[in-house]
């Protein structure tokens, strides 16, 4: 008899063109998207552009445009010192607050829905013209705070910068709770992932409850921080009235600067906040002990 088999597919294959096939979207509207207009804008801040009725006119000036940016823009830097600041303030307020919700919420038995909701409904509603809008009112900051604070005694007694971070602090902090949403949801749900079973061993061997929460609670979420860290960092660093996206905006159809001057501005940004970000996952990450063996 002759043999009629069919050869198969085998199925890791045929799972691997699966997955192409429905993640072929994404990839041709990143390529097409996100990809292109990267590459693109790397080309503008090396070039003078100038965009006419019938096209773009681009003039190589090299690194003139980093250049102008680092060195003969105030405002840049001006913007830049703001954000920094911004940085320094806003990511440890909401890991800390957004943490400290978290384990109030998860001793809750009932009604922990409704909490949630009520955490996670500012996130929906905090657009860049909302936010503006408590600015304006003057809810974003502590009522009466300036006036309990006196910032021209702190100017005699602190650094500036320490003075700008105060007053961030005093200007910001119920703005800042608006954005510990998504925080709050990402480290309930690490809480519950917990074992139970390790602090009722802890709590056999006399552990209090302040001890369970910095020997068990606070190393077994480290990675739950570290991924709450970079989403605060990234959140903030892409708000609409974050101060240097604002002057890119604003130069990028200035008659003076232009698309490539704000394409410098945009990649100069680009690296800062990958140096912030790395700086505050090396804060954060917790290395692991290492144990020393003894003969």
């Amino acid at each position: 008899m002759k043999n009629t088999s069919v050869k198969k597919i085998p199925k890791k294959k045929s799972e691997i063109w699966i997955a192409l096939l429905f993640s072929s979207l994404w990839i041709i509207g990143f390529l097409v998207f996100s990809l292109y207009p990267l590459i693109q804008s790397l080309l503008f801040s090396f070039n003078q552009v100038n965009v006419t009725p019938t096209e773009i006119v681009q003039t190589n000036v090299g690194f003139e445009n980093f250049r102008a940016v680092l060195f003969d823009d105030p405002d840049f830097r001006n913007a830049l010192r703001t954000y920094l600041i911004q940085m320094v303030v806003y990511v440890p307020i909401i890991i800390v607050v957004s943490l400290v919700i978290a384990l109030l919420l998860n001793t809750i038995r009932k009604g922990k829905g409704f909490f949630r909701t009520i955490f996670f409904l500012p996130v929906i509603i905090s657009s860049g013209p909302v936010i503006k809008q408590f600015i304006d009112q003057g809810v974003a900051s502590f009522p009466g705070g300036q006036d309990v604070i006196n910032i021209d005694a702190l100017n005699t007694m602190l650094p500036s910068f320490m003075v700008e971070i105060a007053t961030t602090f005093i200007d910001s902090f119920i703005m800042i709770l608006w954005f510990t949403g998504i925080e709050i949801l990402i480290f309930l749900v690490g809480l519950q992932k917990l074992d139970k079973s390790m602090y009722e061993a802890a709590k056999i061997d006399g552990a209090s409850s302040w001890e369970c929460f910095w020997k068990i609670t606070l190393p077994a979420l480290n990675p739950i921080i570290v991924i709450n860290v970079i989403f605060a960092v990234i959140m903030q660093s892409m708000f609409d009235l974050n101060p240097i996206i604002s002057k890119i905006r604003a130069d990028m159809y200035a008659v003076e600067f232009g698309f490539g001057y704000a394409a410098a501005e945009a990649w100069i940004y680009f690296v800062i906040l990958l140096l912030v970000l790395g700086i505050y996952v090396l804060i954060f990450i917790r290395k692991p002990s290492r144990k020393v063996k003894h003969d």
